[in-house]
Parts: structure tokens; C-alpha cells; sequence
């Protein structure tokens, strides 16, 4: 009787723990890693405007819709994934490292940029030290420009512009895998 039970026990325990993958958003991709890629070595010879965002990197920005709208702007001719994130989302720190190695990949064609959205500074600071990005967040407190960019406010979200400024797609919700999110970036940036 006593060995049924522990059997029970730890069927029980089992699949709560895969429950809990599923519901936090574990993927087929294995556990994310906080290496980030060699940026530098990427995206050498981006073409100026992006080498200029690039420079950036981990920076987070202030100024609210209107700075972004700028930075926007100042990307005219290249297609944009903006990531809203905040760090104390779970499914971000699990979509975080695919957005590290496609924007190494992706990079020289793409540009990157971060929202930091409902979050303290100094919170966002320690998680981009864990999470290294080669490009710069704004800060969105209020979450406006999550709303600029169609976001609703639960996180993580994502929103494609094409080299145009157009807005094309925004996926709500973590990408439970870096080919999903790799996939889309050739859907909705590249065209291919």
C-alpha cells in the first residue's frame, strides 16, 4: 500500500512539473541560455544606421512614444522587430535568448529594438546583464509605447515593421521556440 502511494506521488509530482513547463512556456529547444553571441563579431560592417542602433546595445532609452517614434523614423528602409518584455516575466526570460541569437543572425538586415514596459530600471538593468542585447530598449513605464506599437498589456509581445515603418504583424504572447520566432522574422521582416 505504502509503495502504491509513493508511486502515486511521484506520477503526481511528474506531471506537475511538466504542467508547469508547459503553462511558463518551456519549448522543444531546449533550456534557454544567458550566453549571448559574439555581437560584435555578428553584426561587424551592418550598414550605418543599424551599426549606429547597435551601438546602443543594453542601453535602456528614455523619452516615450515620441523617441520612439524617432528612432522609428531614423530606421526608415530596414524592417523592425520590437520585443516588449519586463523582467519579471517569465515566458521573456524564456523568449530572451532566441531574440539574442536572431538578432546576431538577423541583424545586418534587421534592425532590433526592446520595450521595457511596467518595470523598475534598476530591475530591467540586473536581467540585461543576464540577458545581454546589442541593441537599445526604451524605458515604458506607462506602457505607451506598447500601445503605439499594438501590444496588449500582457507580456512578452512582438511587433514586426516593414522597411516602410508599416506595421505588418504583432504576435502577443511568447515564442515557444527560436525557429517560430526566426520563422516569423522572415515572414513579417525579410519577405522570404
Amino acid at each position: 500500500m505504502i509503495g502504491k502511494l509513493a508511486n502515486r506521488v511521484v506520477w503526481l509530482a511528474a506531471g506537475l512539473v511538466a504542467l508547469g513547463l508547459v503553462a511558463c512556456g518551456g519549448s522543444s529547444d531546449g533550456p534557454p541560455t544567458t550566453k549571448a553571441p559574439d555581437y560584435r563579431a555578428a553584426l561587424a560592417n551592418a550598414p550605418k544606421p543599424l551599426a549606429k542602433l547597435y551601438a546602443q546595445g543594453d542601453i535602456l532609452l528614455p523619452g516615450g512614444p515620441d523617441a520612439f517614434r524617432a528612432q522609428l523614423d531614423a530606421l526608415h528602409g530596414y524592417p523592425v522587430v520590437v520585443n516588449k518584455w519586463a523582467s519579471w516575466c517569465g515566458p521573456c526570460r524564456e523568449e530572451f535568448p532566441y531574440l539574442q541569437r536572431l538578432s546576431a543572425r538577423f541583424g545586418k538586415r534587421v534592425a532590433f529594438l526592446g520595450v521595457d514596459a511596467d518595470d523598475s530600471e534598476a530591475a530591467a538593468r540586473t536581467f540585461l546583464g543576464e540577458f545581454p542585447l546589442p541593441y537599445p530598449s526604451y524605458s515604458d513605464p506607462d506602457q505607451d509605447i506598447s500601445r503605439l506599437v499594438g501590444a496588449t498589456p500582457g507580456f512578452p509581445a512582438t511587433t514586426f515593421y516593414d522597411a516602410s515603418g508599416e506595421r505588418v504583424f504583432v504576435k502577443q504572447g511568447q515564442y515557444v521556440s527560436q525557429a517560430d520566432l526566426a520563422a516569423d522574422i522572415r515572414r513579417y521582416a525579410i519577405g522570404s
